[in-house]
């Protein structure tokens, strides 16, 4: 049966709740936002009710946001419906404006309660489908994207997958951020043995260092306070088919032992737990850092190093891939134009030139965010620079130098850095998390761009 989480600081209702709905979903019920969020986060529930009047301020509403809040930001697919006597209208824009699906107001009505969770269901259902459909297609276009190139280093690295992919070696894969790491991963499995078992990504530099432990490795009921269920972390979901471990240069030192472990063990225990699983996965490392440098440092270790990195790929960024670039801006842009409907005839003479001028420093994926929003915005049936959100003619790629003076290569990437930085953030209105993805860097690499060039105040923008 369906998943169902009810959140509420009456055990009253709770009871009411799960036994009018025990019939048609496995119901779990949470009084408090540690018991909720622990549950959310162990059975990935797709509807969850939820009272906005929680302790320690049960006659308030800030605990009840804090919980809507923390759940989107597990799974921004939930449909969370808010529940309230409090009919405050303020109350329940805000609701809806921080994500919520629906707002039903106390007293509650069994039969009525009912029909707003079905819609909800089915609802998440639909769009879970189309998801999978958008992501199909998506997918399908970055993965061609990557392989798809001319340039003589693109050619050996399709080579080279081709070569290691039936073989169960480690890779690591490097590059800067953007250049198709993960889809190259993805590639290799799918081409792999392991094709019908599960992929399963994880972002070392994304996760705080004292959540990672339990991610990578899941705990066991009571490890810690809030550890309410036993959870399974991402190393035994990737049983029978591969782990990719993107940003591996960010890695804890202590989880870099265990890692080391399971490597050499194939073997896993999870936090708080003293039995040893067997887990069969292959590794798939990334990182865009320098690991000799990290290493030289003492910040990476080096027997791990060359336990994940059997095979390195390294990939070149898109400035040095000469003319892929217009082979892929047209992939991005057939693709995108049969998902939308439209039928575009390609690009402007000024926007080619925009195009190849560009220093591109979020790689593969800003060219392909900025050609799915061009097809999106365009309204002729040819891209414009505008429609590729580039304000006015960006800087070209090896600009001549002013005349009293040789422009250093170091300042040509600062003011580069410096003009994307503030275009994504202020595109996206200061939300750093898209502003990133825009990028095409992770959101710490962000914060420390931001941080580099004395940028504060974008971030209260």
């Amino acid at each position: 049966m369906e998943k169902l989480l009810i959140i509420d600081d009456s055990e009253d209702i709770r009871k009411q709740l799960k036994w009018a709905l025990a019939k048609d979903y496995t119901v779990f019920t949470a009084g408090d936002f540690k018991q909720a969020l622990s549950l959310f986060k162990a059975h990935r529930p797709k509807v969850v009710t939820l009272d906005l009047g929680l302790p320690p301020h049960p006659e308030g509403t800030e605990e009840g946001f804090r919980v809507l809040e923390a759940i989107l930001g597990e799974n921004n697919s939930s449909k969370v419906i808010m529940i309230s006597g409090n009919d405050e209208r303020e109350n329940t824009l805000k609701a809806i404006k921080t994500g919520a699906y629906d707002f039903y107001q106390k007293p509650i009505v069994a039969n009525e309660i009912k029909v707003v969770i079905k819609r909800a269901f089915h609802l998440y259902d639909i769009e879970e489908e189309n998801r999978k459909l958008h992501l199909a297609l998506v997918e399908k276009s970055s993965q061609e994207a990557v392989m798809f190139g001319q340039c003589p280093k693109m050619l050996e690295i399709g080579a080279t997958i081709r070569k290691i992919a039936s073989s169960d070696v480690s890779v690591l894969v490097t590059g800067e951020s953007g250049t198709g790491k993960e889809l190259v991963s993805r590639a290799i499995h799918s081409l792999s043995m392991r094709k019908d078992g599960p992929f399963v990504p994880i972002n070392c530099g994304a996760i705080p260092e004292n959540l990672l432990e339990s991610e990578l490795f899941g705990h066991e009921k009571g490890a810690y306070t809030g550890a309410h269920a036993q959870v399974m972390g991402k190393v035994e979901y990737a049983h029978k088919g591969t782990l990719f471990l993107d940003e591996i240069g960010e890695l804890p030192a202590n989880l870099q032992v265990k890692i080391l472990r399971f490597l050499q063990e194939k073997t896993i225990q999870r936090v708080g737990g003293r039995d040893d699983i067997q887990v069969d996965a292959r590794i798939i490392a990334a990182t865009n850092i320098d690991m000799a440098k990290s290493i030289q440092e003492r910040r990476f270790r080096e027997d791990l190093y060359y336990r994940i990195g059997v095979i390195t790929i390294d990939l070149p960024p898109l400035r040095e891939r000469g003319g892929d670039i217009m082979l892929l801006s047209n992939l991005f842009l057939s693709r995108f134009s049969e998902l939308v409907g439209k039928k575009l005839r390609g690009f402007s003479p000024a926007a080619i030139k925009a195009l190849e001028s560009y220093e591109w420093p979020g790689n593969i994926r800003e060219l392909e965010n900025r050609v799915q929003r061009a097809v999106i915005m365009s309204d002729s049936q040819l891209i414009e620079p505008e429609d590729l959100a580039f304000t006015g003619m960006p800087e070209p790629r090896f600009p001549k130098a002013p005349s009293d003076r040789v422009m250093q290569l170091k300042e040509l990437r600062d003011r580069v850095e410096v003009e994307s930085v503030t275009a994504a953030v202020e595109r996206n209105r200061g939300n750093i998390a898209r502003a990133a993805e825009e990028l095409g860097i992770s959101r710490p690499t962000l914060y420390d761009l931001i941080k580099k060039h004395s940028l504060g105040e974008l971030l209260s923008s």
